[in-house]
């Protein structure tokens, strides 16, 4: 590593040489370092690298699988950063599985054990928006149909409602996935839409069906914020207080 010394100060790649700014303002230059692609692929003292590369690729599918499973749910109930965090979700997941060997782990696998499951558990898409923050009431979960119910619901006083606010909407959802194949099927209660005052309300959530197929069952719940304006409710701030939860994992 040395210092450039020159009026034109610049950063990048030039041939074998990298031009930097280093952390007290002056600019280096060092030669282009790194291992190459076609070592570390085939030379064995990256062995651990490889298996390491490969189980986050698969991770990172994992968290994609569940993501394009509930697509209609997160589109206005996530934040920017909710695909690193569900992919270092799945990756400790899959290190639940203790049959296969390393490089080899799956989620699936992992998904199959409790430790996997707690890890899936309460995975919230919103973090700006954590469900237990937003909603202050109780509600329950009746696994076989998926219906939730919030009883005795003060949509006031047991919501942590943002400004501009007048309405509320409740929606529960069933799926079935398999991570192994990818196949999913999606079942969406009505929406419970209730305006935002004092009144006591009794919120029932309830998929028309119970989803089909193989692998697991997760159980979501929804919440959305909504302004009124002249008979019409629009998204508040495009979502961004809208909150998503994976309450169960079977």
């Amino acid at each position: 590593m040395a210092k450039l010394k020159s009026l034109i100060k610049i950063e990048g790649t030039l041939d074998d040489l990298t031009f930097y700014k280093g952390k007290e303002g002056a600019y280096l230059v060092r030669t282009k370092g790194g291992v190459s692609a076609n070592r570390i692929k085939n030379d064995p003292a990256f062995a651990r690298t490889r298996e390491n590369g490969t189980e986050f690729g698969h991770s990172a599918t994992s968290g994609k699988i569940l993501r394009r499973a509930i697509t209609s749910l997160m589109a206005d109930a996530k934040d920017s950063g909710v695909t690193p965090r569900l992919t270092q979700v799945m990756s400790k997941i899959k290190n639940a599985d203790l049959s296969s060997i390393r490089g080899e782990r799956k989620v699936s696998v992992g998904l199959a054990t409790e430790d996997g499951k707690v890890a899936l558990k309460g995975f919230d898409f919103n973090k700006q928006a954590i469900l237990s923050s937003v909603l202050l009431a109780n509600y329950s979960l009746e696994t076989t149909t998926g219906e939730i119910v919030i009883s005795n619901l003060i949509a006031s006083q047991d919501l942590s409602v943002p400004s501009g606010a007048t309405h509320v909407s409740f929606t529960s959802a069933f799926l079935n996935l398999d991570f192994s194949t990818g196949e999913k099927d999606l079942t969406v209660s009505p929406v419970s839409n209730v305006t935002i005052n004092g009144t006591l309300s009794s919120i029932t959530l309830t998929p028309p069906a119970a989803p089909t197929g193989t692998g697991n069952t997760c159980y979501f719940l929804k919440i959305a914020f909504f302004q009124e304006i002249n008979g019409v409710q629009y998204s508040l701030n495009n979502g961004a207080f809208n909150a998503l939860k994976l309450i169960e994992v079977l």
